[in-house]
């Protein structure tokens, strides 16, 4: 399905805040979390290149499968905008963490609802469970991605 005209997405990571645009008028905002120092949600202009209903995950260290369902940490929804594979190393405050070949940014959902408004990812951004299914609704594979410094 094509992006809708008019349709946009505009992440100011300073703010935690997520807004959904329409031909420039706020559509829906949403607070997320978004990356840790170290590990921050990349910058830039992008587009959605992927959406997945109950994803599946794998965490990218240990190389553990989380399927769909209340455990997993994508939550129920997975949007991705931005894949790059050159790899990323970084330390999360607790360990030093090396991933090798590609990673995808990208929104989802979060058990973890004490996250939202922190920065505390590995460059993801963060939602309640509920606004990621909302927002999964509101946007389609090429509807542009602005992320705010």
């Amino acid at each position: 399905m094509a992006p809708l005209p008019g349709r946009e997405l505009i992440l100011d990571r300073r703010r935690k805040v997520l807004q959904v645009l329409q031909d420039g008028k706020e559509l829906r905002r949403f607070p997320v979390a978004v990356g840790m120092p170290g590990w921050e949600t990349p910058q830039g202009r992008f587009t959605v290149i992927e959406k997945t209903a109950d994803p599946t995950w794998e965490h990218p260290a240990s190389g553990r499968f989380y399927p769909p369902g209340p455990g997993n940490p994508l939550g129920s929804r997975w949007i991705g905008f931005h894949r790059d594979c050159y790899g990323r190393r970084g330390f999360n405050g607790q360990e030093h963490l090396e991933v090798k070949g590609c990673v995808t940014a990208g929104f989802h959902g979060t058990p973890n609802r004490a996250s939202i408004g922190q920065a505390v990812s590995h460059g993801c951004v963060r939602l309640f469970d509920e606004h990621a299914r909302e927002l999964f609704d509101l946007v389609q594979l090429g509807t542009p991605v602005t992320v705010l410094p």
